[in-house]
């Protein structure tokens, strides 16, 4: 496990992105989590979008892709006009045939420690509503819920309503 490998993600990593965010999609839907995502929802523009405006982040082990996440400085569909305070993580995925148990935790602690390199004091994220087990998760990892977004807008479909967390960047999940 330590030897995952993080850099920022390239224009030559997008066929990886699309397919890693489907295969977490169908991960997702084979373990009965609905609503959340869908294989085919996102194509190599959502990423290369998100490169130009904030950072996409890979991490590697044994020269294969475990995960990435992608790092916005703003996200007002979910958290309206903010003070450049916060980091926002999203599509937090690992590769469940590559990454060992625990990687997951790892990248969500990596993207910490990015957003404290920038001088911003919080990082935030949103978790949909219903998924009870990704909520707990995020919990669990020392975040905590501060909001709710109802009709939060998608890259693609309706509108779905969001949990809103916060962690103060470097602080420890509760032992």
């Amino acid at each position: 496990m330590n030897d995952l490998r993080l850099r920022l993600a390239d224009d030559s990593d997008l066929a990886t992105l699309v397919r890693m965010r489907d295969d977490a999609a169908r991960w997702m839907l084979a373990r009965g989590i609905t609503g959340q995502w869908e294989p085919g929802q996102l194509d190599e523009d959502h990423f290369l979008d998100i490169m130009a405006r904030g950072e996409v982040w890979l991490a590697e082990t044994r020269d294969r892709v475990a995960g990435a996440w992608e790092l916005w400085w703003e996200d007002e569909d979910a958290w309206g006009p903010q003070p450049p305070v916060a980091g926002y993580v999203h599509r937090l995925m690992v590769d469940h045939g590559t990454a060992e148990p625990g990687t997951g935790s790892l990248l969500l602690r990596a993207a910490e420690r990015r957003v404290a390199a920038t001088g911003r004091t919080l990082v935030r994220l949103d978790c949909l509503s219903g998924n009870t087990r990704l909520n707990a998760y995020y919990l669990e990892a020392g975040y905590r819920v501060v909001g709710h977004k109802e009709g939060k807008p998608q890259p693609v479909g309706a509108p779905k309503s969001f949990t809103l967390l916060e962690k103060a960047c470097g602080v420890p999940a509760a032992a």
